[in-house]
């Protein structure tokens, strides 16, 4: 069967990346966890001081920038690797969350990540969620999904995540932390967070985690089925 790539883009805390997991496991696909690798920059940066509005500090820094993703043995999870390092845990932490928007409206950050993200991507075969893979990291991708939910549901659930790793945050800075990152994502110049014209809309205010990947594994099948399929040459 040929192999695709499924774009999934859409607000922070809506359950992208799980729903984007367990489709890559039941696909036998790669997944590929955009966010991560701009959380890890954002951690790079603020461990060496990098002046964000300083354009050649960060081109140096991001010479220096080494992003891998590796499989942990022990919870069959794929986990960050800055420059060999493991910071999963460390990228996951609010004050990178206050900071990685600021740092992916740069535009040579943006411009570094894509061209890696596109070459990952390249053979085809993968799950990739984001905020602009279905509109400029693979504008071509076979199935693009928006997915989205109000802020109170994605707060509740980002402060869950928090709880679990032991780092308790207030509702209501949450709240305002996701209704900024909303805002410099949308309305920034490069790569701005839009739903594709192609992409299907799923909302995951009420609906379970299950749900959520039916959805995309139905609109997956239905490409995969279309007469019009057909996979762009490299």
């Amino acid at each position: 069967m040929k192999k695709i790539v499924i774009a999934i883009d859409g607000h922070s805390s809506c359950g992208k990346s799980t729903t984007a997991k367990l489709v890559a496991k039941e696909m036998g696909y790669a997944y590929i966890d955009t966010g991560a690798m701009y959380r890890a920059v954002t951690l790079y940066f603020l461990q060496n001081y990098v002046d964000f509005t300083n354009p050649k500090k960060i081109q140096q820094a991001l010479d220096h920038i080494h992003i891998t993703f590796e499989r942990n043995p022990k919870t069959q999870r794929n986990e960050v690797f800055l420059n060999g390092l493991n910071v999963e845990d460390e990228i996951r932490k609010m004050y990178i969350s206050d900071k990685v928007s600021e740092v992916s409206v740069i535009p040579e950050v943006r411009h570094a990540l894509v061209h890696q993200q596109q070459k990952m991507g390249k053979r085809r075969g993968v799950v990739m969620d984001g905020r602009d893979i279905g509109t400029a990291v693979f504008p071509d991708a076979e199935v693009k999904i928006f997915m989205t939910a109000d802020v109170e549901t994605r707060a509740k659930r980002r402060q869950q995540e928090l709880l679990e790793k032991n780092e308790l945050v207030p509702l209501n800075t949450i709240v305002e932390n996701l209704k900024k990152r909303d805002l410099i994502d949308s309305t920034r110049k490069e790569s701005p967070l839009i739903q594709a014209p192609d992409a299907a809309l799923l909302d995951t205010s009420y609906i379970t985690i299950d749900e959520q990947v039916d959805f995309v594994l139905r609109k997956v099948a239905e490409r995969l089925c279309s007469q019009e399929f057909s996979v762009p040459k490299e």
